[in-house]
């Protein structure tokens, strides 16, 4: 199971499809006049009326002959869409190629108010304004440089020592930062509960604050989960929430790239996320520690799947999907 660059692709479809949702109404707004065409009139526009609002946006790649039974569903992290997956800030195929020419069936999501999934109006169906990330918490964050490194002249940069994400493609990264809402967990988790109710059985692969929600995931409702891998999670359920489990936990993979301890956050999502997998392993599931420098892989960032090493990480999570046999 190897995701060569030069192996063929033998795709039978590709599709997409929105799930999730729920359909809200609004009165009582002004009509408003505005302009849409260049040069065309104005013309009346009521809000008032029923909206679909909470959906989820999925892009299916459907292989002729899959190697699993079952899919890999990618979903992505905070301010973030699956194109996260598809390329390299520096023009380089992403994990979603790598996967595809392994032979694997993907599903790569827009989640609930990313990208393609769409927003709703606020205040009058989300509560409060979008969050918009600024390249200079994306700096350090991400853990590329230190947070005083960061500067707008992009050659006065200065990243960490070893850094393998390609800093002179950042700019180009921050395009894709969508915006973002606080407080959204439990409309974003319910998209992605129907999304595997769709399915069926998946292997869940969770980037960051997307991490988080596949290891939940795995917990709600693991006889829909075969395996789950968690990249740089940011979040994770509580240990004493696994008692709550839905039956018996799939097998997890839980990986980490460097510079964590130049951030005291990431030590704290660290932490979390240890005490959960601590439980995992109490409960008797199978689950893989993945500490990228302690094997000897340096200089990652929190976007390993970015990163100019980003096919050797790769290869890691290959054969971690190998040994799933599900």
């Amino acid at each position: 199971m190897q995701g060569k660059a030069n192996a063929p692709l033998r795709l039978r479809q590709i599709t997409s499809f929105f799930i999730g949702g729920e359909i809200r109404s609004l009165q009582g707004l002004p009509v408003e006049q505005l302009r849409f065409a260049q040069n065309g009139p104005l013309r009346p526009v009521d809000p008032n009326g029923d909206y679909v609002s909470g959906q989820m946006y999925v892009q299916a790649y459907l292989q002729e002959q899959p190697v699993l039974p079952v899919p890999l569903l990618l979903w992505h992290g905070g301010g973030m869409t699956g194109a996260n997956w598809e390329s390299t800030p520096d023009g380089r195929p992403g994990w979603l190629d790598m996967l595809l020419r392994a032979g694997f069936d993907v599903y790569v999501c827009d989640a609930v108010e990313r990208g393609r999934a769409g927003w709703s109006r606020w205040p009058q169906i989300y509560d409060s304004a979008p969050l918009h990330r600024t390249l200079n918490e994306g700096w350090d964050m991400f853990r590329i440089g230190p947070a005083e490194g960061y500067s707008r002249d992009a050659a006065a940069r200065r990243a960490h020592p070893g850094q393998q994400f390609p800093v002179h493609a950042f700019d180009a990264f921050a395009a894709q930062w969508v915006p973002r809402w606080a407080g959204h967990e439990a409309m974003t988790l319910q998209a992605y509960g129907a999304l595997l109710q769709r399915l069926g059985r998946s292997i869940v692969i969770g980037h960051s604050q997307g991490g988080g929600f596949a290891l939940e995931a795995a917990r709600r409702w693991p006889q829909h989960v075969a395996a789950v891998a968690a990249i740089e999670p940011s979040g994770a359920p509580r240990p004493q929430q696994l008692a709550e489990a839905a039956g018996p936990l799939p097998a997890h993979l839980c990986m980490w790239g460097d510079f964590l301890d130049a951030h005291p956050v990431w030590l704290r999502y660290r932490e979390a996320v240890d005490a959960y997998c601590a439980a995992v392993q109490a409960s008797g599931a199978a689950l893989e520690l993945c500490d990228l420098p302690r094997e000897g892989i340096r200089g990652n960032s929190h976007f390993p799947m970015m990163d100019s090493n980003s096919g050797v990480v790769g290869q890691r999570l290959l054969a971690w999907l190998a040994a799933q046999g599900v």
